[in-house]
């Protein structure tokens, strides 16, 4: 009793101190993952402007382009030159076009995120309630079913994936297999927000949008499919482990029906994981929307960065993933806070 009310006294499980906590945490992580993308893109064979350019121009040219870009200074002085860039929000530019990598990312970078919190949706719609008939089901056969079913869907190849839905459903259904979107809904919607999920509704032309969400479906249908594996079991699990709990014995003993309890009890605490995770599950996300991206021949940031690879535009390469690195940590970030509201025994 002492050690509780010292441990209330002292602050050490107040939020704004998890908080504060978390923020300095994650100032050293964004440190290594940059410091980290800096040295594996800079250990390859040659320099990047050869990499990038060479056979495009004369070696007088890529001198000239070397010395712009700072690439015959000193190794350390590059790191620090790219330390502080980033920290002015300026990540470079693309070595094969010469434009902003910011720029790059404005223009695709909607068309990932569309399809990132689409896919996300799938998964929690598909992961979460098959979760939880898995655990309320326990050993039946439905719950191995879906073992299997979560089993499968995680450990398929992306692309098979999407191969099998552009066979079996696309066709029948009649759904679109490329492009996020048809030409006429292209040229006729104003770009506002460069996501043109958003654009479609903006403009309220229901064609628009009907025509957006059939080409948006499939890709999201095969991103989400990957991790939705991982909330059926992480669901199935805490199910399982909050049913043996002492308040959810203590409801049944008093004659609430099983379904109520495993709704109203053992299911909230069963989503404290899930939320945890899902900063993790973000930047599998991430990586398999470049998969997904190219299956569907989706114009997203993935696609432009396979395209920037295969050009070797370090330049490109080096921006693209340091922004999506960032972005997974600061949404790490999110998610610890908003687990610390709901489940507050994490913040001690």
């Amino acid at each position: 009793m002492r050690g509780e009310q010292h441990m209330s006294r002292s602050g050490s499980g107040s939020l704004p101190r998890y908080i504060l906590q978390r923020v300095l945490l994650v100032i050293p992580m964004i440190w290594v993952i940059l410091t980290l993308v800096f040295l594996v893109l800079r250990v390859a064979p040659g320099d990047p402007v050869s990499a990038a350019l060479g056979g495009k121009l004369n070696e007088d040219a890529l001198d000239q382009r070397r010395e712009a870009l700072g690439f015959n200074r000193p190794l350390l002085e590059q790191y620090w030159e790219y330390l502080s860039s980033v920290i002015r929000l300026d990540f470079g530019t693309t070595f094969s076009d010469n434009q902003p990598v910011l720029h790059v990312v404005r223009d695709k970078g909607g068309a990932t995120l569309s399809l990132t919190l689409a896919a996300f949706a799938v998964a929690l719609l598909v992961g979460i309630p098959l979760g939880l008939l898995a655990g309320r089901y326990r050993d039946s056969v439905g719950d191995v079913v879906i073992r299997v079913f979560g089993i499968l869907t995680y450990a398929a190849p992306i692309f098979f994936i999407g191969f099998l839905l552009q066979v079996y459903v696309a066709q029948p259904l009649g759904l679109p297999t490329s492009g996020m979107a048809s030409p006429i809904t292209v040229f006729t919607v104003q770009p506002t927000t460069h996501i043109l999920l958003v654009d479609v509704f903006l403009s309220g032309d229901g064609t628009a949008i009907t025509d957006v969400l059939k080409h948006l479906l499939l890709p999201a249908a095969t991103l989400g499919l990957l991790i939705c594996g991982v909330f059926i079991r992480l669901v199935r699990v805490n199910i399982l482990q909050t049913s043996q709990a002492d308040y959810v014995e203590a409801a049944e003993a008093r004659g609430i029906s099983p379904g109520r309890v495993t709704r109203n009890h053992a299911f909230r605490n069963a989503l404290v994981p899930v939320i945890t995770v899902i900063g993790l599950q973000f930047a599998l996300l991430l990586g398999g929307a470049v998969l997904t991206e190219s299956t569907f021949n989706w114009p997203g940031l993935g696609q432009e960065l396979v395209k920037y690879i295969n050009d070797r535009d370090y330049g490109a390469v080096q921006g693209i993933i340091t922004i999506f690195a960032v972005a997974v940590v600061l949404i790490s970030l999110v998610v610890d806070i908003v687990n610390a509201l709901v489940d507050p025994r994490v913040r001690y």
